[in-house]
């Protein structure tokens, strides 16, 4: 087996472990306020940086995308109008395919 799948098994052995070591975490050390907020405001934190590496990463490079970037706005602006998320996902998905059938 090549190093690379020994990383993998390594890395689902290591989730599987943290999520066991989470679910055996007494009910008084989840119910501290910090560790609440922390727990509310992690996965925004991180869907935001995979967003951010998303629209303006490619490969080591930073590049500037303008039909992605259009997208990304027309999803801003359909999540302040509160739409539904499967439409914010139709919106989004048809705002960059026009803007890339656009040449843009």
């Amino acid at each position: 087996m090549s190093a690379t799948w020994w990383a993998v098994i390594a890395t689902c052995v290591g989730c599987y472990l943290l999520k066991l070591a989470g679910l055996a975490v007494p009910r008084r050390v989840l119910d501290r306020p910090g560790l609440r907020r922390f727990a509310e405001l992690a996965p925004v934190a991180l869907l935001s940086a995979l967003i951010a590496v998303q629209m303006f990463a490619s490969g080591q490079e930073l590049h500037f995308d303008g039909a992605r970037t259009l997208g990304l706005a027309a999803a801003v602006v359909a999540l302040l109008l509160r739409a539904p998320f499967l439409l914010v996902l139709a919106i989004t998905a048809a705002v960059t395919a026009l803007a890339r059938l656009a040449g843009l």
